[in-house]
């Protein structure tokens, strides 16, 4: 199949997977089978290596539900890990893996447009979440350019407002966007975990399906919390802006999707 015939797949990986060299090793190869099938667009976060350099600098960042509080030197903190350090390594490594990639962040040709996230009330609690923006529109025009020329783009999760702001913005959040704006055919999460699970530890208790009900119980119950509830939040958003289907699985299985959990509505 001629890869340009096909409609995108956005690809979504974490810190913690960045920070996996045997995943990471798994990923690529996978990652150069899934773009014989379909021009690839990844788009990664580096909240471990946000936190990592927040300890260097002896700052500790707030997190509420799984999003990171953004104060001044949490922006700062972002774009030095994840649109400097980690996005030229991933264009270094998908280079040693015979991939053509561009790096590129979402506030590249006001990719991603953002207003700063008004204070949300959470637990009866006001919280500001400083310079966190939501995403108000997507312009694609870029990552398909690139993709036309069989080129992967690799987006960091910023964004940038009318005024030239940058904000920090959640990167799942931007891998959903970013997908219904393409009129992807998948979103695929790529995790440790390589899927759902009902118990962390217990590959056993692997969901090969998660829908809204399934989901809800999940937090009511506590066994889906924190980074994974905003992945399946923003999955759902993405179904229900076109995108065909969800996927959370192992790095090494993005291609073949042969144990990862569907997200369904």
């Amino acid at each position: 199949m001629n890869a340009n015939a096909a409609d995108p797949i956005v690809v979504k990986i974490g810190g913690a997977l960045i920070d996996d060299a045997d995943r990471m090793s798994a990923l690529w190869p996978a990652l150069d089978t899934l773009t014989e099938r379909a021009p690839v667009t990844l788009v990664h976060g580096g909240g471990k290596q946000m936190s990592a350099m927040a300890d260097r600098l002896d700052h500790t960042p707030r997190r509420v539900q799984g999003r990171r509080v953004t104060t001044d030197l949490d922006l700062e903190i972002a774009q030095w890990t994840m649109n400097g350090a980690l996005n030229t390594q991933l264009v270094a490594q998908a280079t040693a893996h015979d991939l053509t990639a561009v790096g590129l962040s979402g506030a590249d040709a006001q990719q991603v447009q953002v207003t700063k996230r008004p204070p949300w009330t959470i637990d009866g609690t006001t919280v500001d979440f400083g310079w966190v923006g939501d995403i108000d529109a997507v312009d694609p025009t870029l990552v398909e350019g690139l993709l036309t020329r069989e080129i992967v783009p690799i987006v960091s999760p910023l964004g940038v407002d009318d005024e030239g702001q940058i904000y920090n913005v959640n990167a799942d959040t931007v891998a959903c966007a970013l997908a219904g704006a393409l009129g992807a055919q998948q979103l695929l999460f790529a995790t440790t975990t390589g899927g759902v699970r009902r118990e962390a530890d217990d590959p056993a208790s692997h969901l090969e399906t998660c829908d809204a009900s399934t989901f809800e119980t999940g937090v009511e119950e506590g066994w889906i919390e924190g980074g994974m509830r905003v992945k399946i939040d923003t999955a759902l958003d993405a179904l229900r802006d076109g995108v065909e289907r969800v996927l959370v699985c192992a790095p090494d299985d993005v291609a073949a999707q042969a144990r990862a959990t569907e997200v369904t509505t």
